[in-house]
């Protein structure tokens, strides 16, 4: 089989439109589209009607939908005919606050450009990387009048606390909704230069753990060791999840864990990456995790238990003698195939139970699940993928895994029967959901190169 290249018309299109395509970028990028606040309703809105108009001015049937959150944005193009594959591009309009605004060298609504990157809240994620599948599929129609398959576009504005709507609107409207494949980039590559496809995502279970003993605060010296201090039990309880050499020691925990192939193994063994540049990038003088495994593998094929937040007792400036009535924890585990929220929560309480010590009560709470997700490595739309983003980047594209979580993957592959392709061009230590997020201009545009190239290659592959 040949190299993959880019189309020439389409490449020519493509260089010809670049500033324009940056610059609308940069319009959307102005909308303060943050979901988790009740202030920003209307940006969200604006954000949505943004994403419709974009549809709608190159040819797509668009609609807004409403749901009891912020609406959902669906884009279709059927002109490929009845016989032709249908693919959905999935992508979300919403953003995560941009607090602590200080932070931000350039504010974080007005789009910058500085040293090959463009500067925004939502740059790359997600509204640069949803935008350049507008932009492909602009360039398609603009040249050819026509696309080489059916097309839906499927925009969100709640991925940002959970797509709390997003799995009832899939079931409702799943005839609809029908297709062959679903692409999304909500990711990063491998490194700058080096494309990568997505082969797992880990799940979640969220749990809050509080523990309470007497009636209130209680002097330390006076009640100290006669009366059992939550925030030392809670200690314990948090201690006994790992053993001594960082396995999880939850009973039943790893039972369902599904290994990943040796295969997928060697391909992340044989990635260029080093130790200490982790450690240096993140400020810390040493690694831990599960033995037996690389740190690729840790992150990414591995199950997890963090502690995320803590609260008890005195915390301001200075001595306070207080025995604290309540202690709370939040905790987080990282799933991977086949474990299931639910089942991993109902573990962690029986657990939890089991080594509470008497004097204390507690209460566990389950605040948020996801599944983990683990992607087939064969068919039409991976094959498509990768000639895609070798075209686009000039070098075939590494087979990765993401040690966070998409949700929606494993609702599109259970509710539309359809695989998943994630072909995402962020790169590492892009800043998303911190201050100073950004996406490279290099890969902006060689996305929608990419991309542009994925609905010929795909069709090309389904024959």
């Amino acid at each position: 089989m040949t190299a993959p290249t880019i189309p020439a018309d389409l490449a020519q299109w493509c260089s010809a439109q670049a500033v324009r395509m940056q610059d609308e970028l940069f319009d959307f990028l102005r909308i303060p589209s943050v979901s988790a606040r009740t202030e920003h309703v209307s940006d969200c809105a604006a954000a949505a009607q943004f994403v419709a108009d974009a549809l709608t001015r190159i040819g797509l049937t668009t609609t807004i939908e409403p749901t009891p959150g912020h609406p959902i944005v669906v884009g279709e193009w059927r002109g490929a005919g009845p016989d032709a594959p249908t693919l959905l591009v999935y992508g979300h309009y919403d953003v995560q606050p941009a607090e602590p605004l200080e932070l931000w060298t350039s504010p974080a609504f007005e789009p910058t450009v500085r040293d090959g990157r463009i500067y925004a809240r939502g740059s790359v994620d997600d509204k640069g990387q949803l935008y350049l599948h507008i932009k492909a599929l602009e360039a398609h129609l603009a040249v050819r009048g026509t696309l080489p398959v059916n097309v839906i576009v499927l925009a969100e504005g709640e991925e940002e606390v959970g797509s709390a709507h997003l799995e009832q609107f899939l079931e409702r409207e799943k005839t609809r909704l029908a297709c062959d494949a679903v692409v999304i980039s909500d990711s990063t590559m491998f490194a700058p230069g080096i494309p990568s496809i997505l082969s797992s995502l880990r799940g979640m279970a969220y749990l809050e753990i509080t523990v309470r003993g007497a009636a209130g605060d209680l002097h330390s010296g006076m009640y100290g060791g006669a009366v059992v201090n939550p925030a030392m039990a809670l200690a314990r309880i948090l201690a006994s999840m790992h053993d001594a050499d960082g396995r999880i020691a939850i009973p039943g925990f790893y039972d369902t864990v599904q290994p990943f192939p040796d295969a997928v193994r060697a391909q992340m063994r044989a990635l260029p990456f080093n130790d200490a540049q982790l450690m240096h990038e993140v400020g810390v003088t040493a690694l831990g995790g599960e033995p037996g495994y690389t740190t690729l593998e840790r992150l990414w094929t591995r199950p997890t238990c963090e502690v995320n937040g803590l609260l008890s007792g005195y915390t301001g400036e200075g001595a306070k003698t207080v025995l604290p009535a309540v202690s709370m924890a939040k905790v987080s585990f990282r799933l991977v195939p086949d474990q299931h929220p639910d089942a991993i929560a109902a573990l962690v309480r029986a657990h939890v139970e089991q080594v509470t010590p008497p004097g204390v009560t507690v209460h566990v709470e389950n605040l948020h699940g996801g599944r983990p997700w683990r992607a087939d490595l064969t068919g039409p739309i991976i094959e498509a993928g990768k000639r895609a983003l070798e075209a686009a980047f000039g070098r075939a594209p590494v087979i990765t895994g993401e040690g966070g979580s998409i949700p929606v993957v494993g609702d599109f592959e259970r509710i539309l029967g359809a695989p998943v392709l994630l072909m995402g061009f962020g790169l590492p230590g892009e800043n998303a959901h911190a201050p100073d997020e950004w996406i490279s201009v290099e890969n902006y545009h060689g996305g929608i190169r990419a991309a542009a190239t994925l609905l010929d290659e795909y069709r090309a592959a389904v024959g």
